[in-house]
């Protein structure tokens, strides 16, 4: 059924070409929105723009690069006159012991999983701020929040960061109109694991940790418990509230997780009060 009024939006999707990218794009278009579907090679896109004509459009973005994060949130305003969500999606995976993994890699990470995102992010700001209305979901992780197993330091991290970045960002745009909603998925039946990087450790001392977690992640491949149909269409629910959350987890394992992770903080804040509250100036 499509949208209509102010709920017929236009969403600007990185990453759109495959996993949840690719799944939210093709939600979104189904219920009657308007997609500026973006990958580092657009003719990935072909199927999903001839599928919806006039609906959606693709145009080439590597995240990394500022000036094509601004070349593509000219382009949909070109074809659509506005932007109304902003999702960064786009990212991989970097598996593996963190004091094995090439510093090469380690930065790629960084560079595509956080950077990415403030380049896209910036570029689209001063067109949120005219139009004084708009929203950012940024895609994190079950692991941005309650890592779940050894190898996942570098992941984690890059989503650990675009949480905080995301948070704070909350904080600066509220009064303009603009709404944030960090998204907290548990694994997802797509193809990231094969996108994903994975260092099997190279010493033994890692063996029973990094290497078994890994040994774990690939067995996962395939039978993660999450659709990312299903996903896609939670997100569109949280974006058409009229109050939609900071923080989204979904799947049950998400929650559950994150809920321990909170119960723990708490019980850890509360035990050590005492400390905490000696360091004020007397």
């Amino acid at each position: 059924m499509a949208l209509s009024g102010d709920e017929s939006r236009v969403w600007l999707i990185t990453g759109a070409s495959s996993g949840l990218g690719l799944a939210l794009a093709e939600a979104v278009l189904d219920h009657g929105g308007q997609v500026v579907a973006t990958a580092r090679d657009p003719q990935r896109l072909d199927d999903l723009t001839g599928r919806y004509p006039g609906q959606a459009i693709a145009t080439r973005l590597d995240v990394t690069d500022p000036d094509e994060a601004s070349a593509a949130v000219g382009d949909g305003l070109a074809a659509f006159g506005r932007l109304d969500v902003v999702v960064n999606n786009a990212g991989y995976g970097l598996f593996g012991a963190l004091e094995e993994l090439p510093e090469e890699e380690l930065r790629c990470e960084f560079e595509t999983n956080v950077f990415g995102a403030l380049n896209v992010t910036r570029a689209v700001l001063p067109q949120l701020r005219r139009q004084r209305s708009g929203h950012i979901v940024q895609i994190s992780s079950l692991e941005g929040i309650a890592p779940i197993a050894a190898g996942e330091t570098a992941y984690a991290g890059t989503k650990f960061a675009v949480e905080g970045l995301a948070e704070g960002l909350a904080k600066e745009v509220a009064h303009l109109g603009i709404k944030v909603t960090i998204v907290e998925p548990g694994p997802l039946r797509t193809d990231f694991a094969a996108g994903a990087i994975a260092r099997t450790p190279r010493s033994g001392d890692y063996a029973d940790s990094v290497g078994k977690a890994l040994e774990w992640f690939e067995g996962l491949s395939g039978r993660q418990p999450n659709d990312p149909f299903r996903v896609a269409a939670a997100i569109i629910e949280a974006v058409a509230s009229p109050e939609p959350p900071l923080r989204l987890a979904l799947g049950t394992e998400a929650v559950q997780a994150i809920r321990e992770k909170l119960d723990s903080q708490r019980q850890a804040l509360d035990a050590w009060e005492h400390l905490s509250a000696s360091t004020a100036v007397r």
